[in-house]
Order: C-alpha cells, then structure tokens, then sequence
C-alpha cells in the first residue's frame, strides 16, 4: 500500500474538501509528495480554492506556478468565469495565448462566454478564428458559445451560418436559436427553427416553448399559440411563472382575455410581471375598468406596480377619461419610479385625453431632454383639440432641434390640421414631408390629407389624391372620403367610395353604420336594407353609444334613453327646461339626424335623450355652479347636439368639454372650439 494517494486520486480527496484550511493541508500534502509538480494536480487544485468561493488565494497559486499548462489556465479561467469576472476571463485568456499555450474546447468556450457576458463581440470573433485556425471550427461546446454570443448581439444571420455547420446540435443550440430569433422580432425563423428541430427528432424543453410563444404573441398566431399551451400541459412540463406570465401576455395581447385571466387566476404564485401582463392586456383591448381593477387589487395584495402597469393605467385612464385616478397614477410614479421618458409621454397623452391639454403642456415644458415619441404625442394632443395653429407651431419648435420628425411626427401634424380645417398648410407639409424631408407618404398620411381636403368638402380634389396613389387604397383612406361625401350631401361620388368600403369588407360595425347613415341620407332605401342584411349575416353589432362624466372622482356612464338611473327623472325635468330654454333663444332641432321614419315628436324626444344631454343633466344636477364638465362619448357626437351644446354652455355658463371618437370639442359661451369643423 502506498503511503501517500496517487495523483488521480487527488481529485476525489480535494472534492471532499468542505473549507480553505482543508485544501492547504491537501496543497501541503502535494508538495511534500512532489505532487505539486503535476500539471492536473495544480489545475485541481485551483478549482477547489475556487469553489470555496477563495479566488485570490487560487490566483495566487496559479501565479506561483513554474509551469503552466492547458488544464492550470482552464483552472484559472473557469474559475474566474464562474466568480462572474468576465473580463478577468478574456485578460487571462489573452495572457495564456501569448505564453504560447495552446487553447482547447473549454478555453475557447469560457472565453467567447465572457465576451457574451461583456457583449464584446469583436473579442469574442477574434477568439472564434482562433478557435477554428486551432481546429473547432466544428466543436459543439465552442459553437454553442459562438452561437450565443451572435444570438445576444442581435446577429441572427451570422449565428445561423454557425448552426446550419453544425455537425451536432444539442438541445440547447436548438434553444439558443428559437429564442434569439423570437426576441429579435423574427417570429417566423423562430417557428421554423422549432418544426425543423422536430424533424429532428430533438424534443423541446420549457425553455423552448417560452420562446415559441413569444414568437406566438408577436405574429398573433394562436392557432399556434393554443396547440404549444396543450403540448406544455400534455408533456407536463414545469410550468413556473415566467412561462405562465408569458402565456398570460400571449392571450392578452391578442384579445383572449378570458383564457389570459384564467391562466393568470390559476397561477400559485405571481409577480409583479404576472400582473403587468394582465393589467396591459385589458388596457389594450378597451377594458378600462377591469386594468384598474386590477391594479388597485395588485397592491391590495402588496404588490408594488411597475411602470409597465402603470403606463397601462394610464392608458386606461385616458380611454374613459378617469382624471383624478391619471394624476393619482402620475403622482405615484413621481414618488415611488424614475420619470423617465416613456411614463412622461404616456402622463402628457393622459392628461390630454382627459381634457387638460394644459396639464399636458405643463408636463412637456418640463421634460429637460425630449425624444421624437414625445414630441409626437404633444403634437397629436393639440391636434384632437383643435388647436392646428398650435401644433404647427410645436412642430415648428422641434425642426429647430437635432431631432428629426419621423413619420409619426407627421401624422401627428397633417390630422391637427385637419381638425383645424388648415387645408393649404396641410397640403404644404404634405409635399415637404416628401421633398423636403424625404419620407415617402404611407396610408395614414393620405388618409389624414384625404380626410382635411373632404371634411372641407373639396371631395374631388380628395378623389384626385386618391387616384394618384401608387398602391391601391385601403380602407380608412375610403372612410375617410366617404365621411366628408356624407357631410357634404356629394352622393353621387360618395356612392363610388361606399361601394369601394363594402368591397373591402370591414370588420368594424362602425363603418357599416357610416354606409347606411350615408346611403340613408341619399334616400337609398334598398342600399340601406342591404347594408343591414350584410351586418345581420355577419353578426356584427354596433356597440351601443355611451358617454361618461366624472363627478366627485367617480366615473358615471349613461346610455341613450337609459331610465335606470336613480337620477333619471331629475335629470329629464333639467333637459326638458333646457329644451325650453334653447327654443326661446331659436334652437332648432335637427331631426334630420334620426335616420328612422318615425313621428317626429319621437324624433325631438330621441334627440334630447341622448347619451351626451344624460350626463350633461347629471353633472349639472351634482356639481357647483361654473364647475367645469368633461363628457367622454365612444361615438361621434351627433350634429344636433353639437348644436345643443353650444346653447346648454351659454344657458349655464359654464365649460363643457366633450370628447367623442375622433377629437375635442370645447363649449363655452356658446361656441365650440371646432368653429364647427368637424
């Protein structure tokens, strides 16, 4: 029996070390052996002193070292990789090179890691031709790490190359390419990476299946998106929070609210991501009500919101015009985040859809270093007020910075002057954007022109721009025309348009409601039978108008003749005195507005029960005299009551601000701020 272990049975006596005191007396053993002088020895010896978490008294044995091998600097080098000092990897790495130290699988893997670690990918190819001038052009474990890095830098194109010559792939180069390519956007590659690794006969992990459903949720493929759902719960893979959440975010984001809350409702543990993706799911599909919910019960539960739920609050807020739980929200970012950018843009559009473009102003003015996204939403704010002089004059403001207007900015500029009626300098910044700024119009920007030239009723000079287009014209730039056809009574054109809507088959009801409105008011009769029968056939139903108003900070909607109110009859007796008052000041109603063949009492008792004249009395009945009203409508305000309006605010002086689908409008004194141009 010898007296001493050998060398390879050092290893298993450094395993079993628990604390440094053990390893030095193991070190002490191999120098008096002579051991120390065995190159494995030494590298073992290195990995223990590191795995005890003791990096410099490693370091200090490895630079004692008369001689160092491969196995020492690979020692070395791990164990610097694994104390997450990437950039002590890559010197050590450069320093072994230049001893003349021939490199192998794990150098050059550990290497090219720090590189993805550091995002260094310069280094990280220069490593890459060394690695194949030494002969791994083909190593799985040197590819994988190439792999990566090109994966984390963003170039899918150049990691693609390395894995088609991959003679192996692992499962995790499998990953690596599914996931890099469903986080760089490319949703397609991704998908076909996986039917290709299925071909393959290589099956995917969880990790797998979290980049397809992102690749899922970005293409909007849910066909797809439920058959991996049912692969995850038929292989029974773990399915811990991110992959849930992840789910959550898939069905949100493409409208399956019901599937999104049942997944989210079943989840043993959330987070505050959990929540965001719940939270921003409703916010974006028109559910106000239920993000709020939800993010008044999140901290209930002692969740502490993010930006990103917050940001979706706010656009919820913005959507039913909830000021005071907007400011509530601003507030909060205020003391408990980082007023960054993205959550100053998103408290500016708030402010402004909630009808305090002031506020809005106010905000913006205090942004020391504004980006392209919020000039544009400052813009498009005085733009859905009306205020086109503004806004061009804002626009005017930022060409005078570094910052260049984008096609967004324009957007933003052509429908504030829209709403403005400011045809000539539309059409002016039409043509600049094009020559002068060299950005080559897109659908919405015909569709804002096409919309200034015919709601200014120059219908055929609309007709001529759409004609001149290069491509063929989608919808909205048809409803747009087919609008200004209709306020104007040009029928026989606006016929042409209507046919080309009904052509494209929209899935709006809102659009069909235009067509029949418009062939109603041309005594079509039988076009409107059919509009109708082709609504019926489909399923579609109009959503029924409503407006809101807030009083006292709480949200009250009402819907047209909607009696259910506890307030109703009080609310009618001030209508009805109203109605008495405008009469004797020469209000006329216009009935032409019910487009149904019905007495026209009926008419005139429709008309003023509308959803706008219900808040209106409700918030006259509960608020002081010469409080301010703001009423939110989910359709456009009807010509009659736009006219009523402008009475009821001289009537009662006060402000009323109403804000329908598509702008402003500010009542006072018996003017609106549209000039009624609208």
């Amino acid at each position: 029996m010898p007296l001493y272990p050998w060398p390879k049975q050092i290893r298993s006596l450094l395993l079993a070390c628990r604390d440094k005191s053990t390893i030095a007396k193991v070190q002490a053993l191999m120098i008096v052996t002579g051991l120390f002088d065995h190159g494995k020895s030494n590298s073992q010896l290195i990995a223990a002193y590191a795995r005890m978490g003791d990096i410099s008294s490693a370091r200090e044995l490895f630079d004692r070292l008369p001689q160092r091998g491969v196995d020492a600097w690979n020692a070395m080098i791990i164990a610097c990789s694994r104390k997450g000092l990437p950039g002590e990897v890559v010197a050590l790495y450069r320093e072994m090179i230049l001893e003349g130290v021939r490199a192998d699988s794990s150098s050059f893997t550990v290497a090219i890691k720090a590189c993805t670690s550091l995002s260094d990918l310069e280094t990280g190819e220069e490593i890459w031709n060394q690695a194949i001038e030494f002969g791994y052009k083909y190593d799985v474990f040197v590819g994988s790490s190439m792999l990566n890095l090109y994966v984390k830098c963003g170039n899918m194109d150049e990691a693609m190359v390395i894995f088609d010559r991959m003679e192996r792939k692992d499962i995790v180069c499998w990953t690596t390419m599914i996931t890099g390519f469903a986080q760089s956007g490319r949703a397609k590659e991704a998908i076909k990476i996986y039917r290709h690794m299925r071909n393959e006969e290589v099956e995917g992990d969880g990790v797998v299946m979290l980049g397809l459903i992102q690749a899922c949720t970005d293409l909007g493929d849910m066909k797809l998106g439920l058959s991996v759902h049912g692969h995850v719960l038929r292989r029974n893979f773990p399915t811990g929070v991110v992959l849930q959440t992840c789910l959550v975010d898939m069905y949100s984001k493409n409208g399956y609210l019901n599937l999104a809350s049942h997944v989210f409702s079943n989840m043993p543990q959330k987070n505050v991501v959990s929540w965001s993706a719940l939270i921003s799911g409703f916010a974006q599909n028109g559910f106000a009500g239920d993000a709020l919910d939800m993010l008044v019960e999140m901290q209930r539960l002692r969740f502490r919101p993010d930006l990103v739920s917050l940001v979706s609050a706010l656009l919820a807020c913005s959507q039913v015009g909830y000021l005071k739980m907007g400011r509530s929200i601003h507030g909060y970012i205020v003391r408990r985040h980082e007023f960054e950018l993205v959550s100053a843009t998103a408290v500016i559009d708030m402010y402004s859809k909630c009808g305090a473009l002031l506020n809005a102003r106010a905000l913006f003015d205090g942004i020391s270093t504004k980006d392209v996204i919020s000039w544009n939403a400052m813009i498009a704010s005085y733009g859905i007020h009306g205020h086109g002089k503004e806004a061009l004059s804002l626009f005017l403001e930022m060409t005078e910075t570094k910052l260049k207007p984008d096609d967004a900015t324009f957007a933003s500029l052509l429908s504030a002057l829209s709403h403005s009626g400011l045809i000539e300098e539309g059409r002016y910044w039409f043509d600049q954007m094009i020559d002068k700024f060299k950005i080559q119009p897109q659908e919405k920007h015909y569709a804002c022109v096409v919309d200034l030239l015919a709601r200014a009723g120059r219908v055929e000079e609309a007709h001529n721009l759409i004609n001149s287009m290069a491509h063929e014209p989608a919808i909205a730039i048809w409803v747009a025309f087919l609008s200004g056809c209709h306020n104007h009574g040009k029928f026989l054109i606006g016929e042409l348009a209507a046919k080309k809507v009904l052509e494209l088959k929209p899935d709006d009801p809102g659009i069909y409601s235009l067509i029949s409105n418009f062939f109603a008011a041309a005594r079509k009769w039988d076009e409107v039978a059919e509009v109708r029968r082709v609504v019926k056939k489909a399923g579609m139903k109009k959503a029924p108008g409503y407006s809101m108003v807030e009083v006292n900070g709480k949200l009250h909607a009402f819907l047209m003749e909607d009696k259910s109110h506890y307030q109703y009859e009080q609310m009618v007796r001030i209508i009805d005195k109203l109605d008495g008052e405008m009469t004797a000041m020469g209000f006329v109603p216009k009935t032409e507005f019910v487009l149904h063949d019905l007495d026209e009492e009926v008419k005139l008792r429709m008309l003023s029960r509308h959803s706008e004249r219900l808040a209106i009395a409700f918030g006259l009945l509960n608020t002081a005299p010469g409080t301010k009203l703001v009423i939110i409508k989910n359709l456009r305000v009807c010509g009659d009551c736009h006219e009523a309006i402008k009475y009821i605010s001289r009537i009662v002086d006060r402000e009323i601000i109403v804000r329908d689908v598509k702008r402003f409008h500010h009542f006072k004194h018996g003017m609106c701020s549209c000039g009624d141009y609208w």
